[in-house]
């Protein structure tokens, strides 16, 4: 299920990207004669015609009729596919949209030891929900409901504590130097 997780949406993203090329290839061939033999005008100009839609598409959703439309589209359709918003609130957060605080980064006192999690959800003054998740692979994990006290909040930005979770946990000195030193006392 994590391989599913990874493999289908860089999957969609090729196939989305190859349709399109083949399209915009379509659109320039009129405007090959015009062009010189040796200049591969179909592929350079089929690039630049996707990159200035794309460009002018991410300019349309930036205005509120934009704004309105993709909410529109978002509450009718994507929010009914199953891990949608999640899979959307956490790629906000890897590029580090500072409106998007879906997850917090932390660290979760288990035993004798801290592990990477994030916080999700506060069930009450007590428990809070956290995700724990597997390495490399961040995307999926585990869940687990904890006392409040075993979790240590760290002030890092999302992509941090992602980043170092995709490394196998390199750059965990720069979260553990994030906590405050009375954190990490028994």
């Amino acid at each position: 299920m994590s391989g599913l997780l990874l493999v289908v949406p860089i999957y969609l993203t090729g196939l989305l990207l190859a349709k399109g090329f083949e399209t915009a290839v379509e659109v320039v061939k009129p405007i090959k004669g015009v062009l010189p033999q040796w200049f591969p005008g179909e592929e350079v100009m089929s690039v630049a015609l996707i990159l200035i839609i794309c460009l002018l598409l991410g300019l349309a959703l930036r205005t509120s009729l934009g704004q309105w439309l993709r909410d529109w589209i978002e509450n009718t359709f994507l929010n009914r596919i199953p891990g949608y918003t999640q899979i959307r609130d956490l790629s906000r957060q890897v590029a580090g949209d500072p409106h998007q605080k879906a997850w917090k980064p932390a660290l979760v006192q288990f035993e004798d030891g801290l592990v990477h999690a994030f916080l999700v959800e506060e069930c009450n003054d007590e428990l809070v929900t956290v995700f724990v998740p597997d390495i490399p692979s961040v995307l999926t994990g585990d869940v687990f409901i904890v006392k409040r006290e075993r979790v240590h909040l760290l002030d890092v930005p999302f992509a941090t504590a992602f980043k170092s979770l995709s490394n196998w946990g390199a750059g965990s000195k720069d979260l553990i130097a994030s906590l405050p030193p009375e954190s990490l006392r028994d």
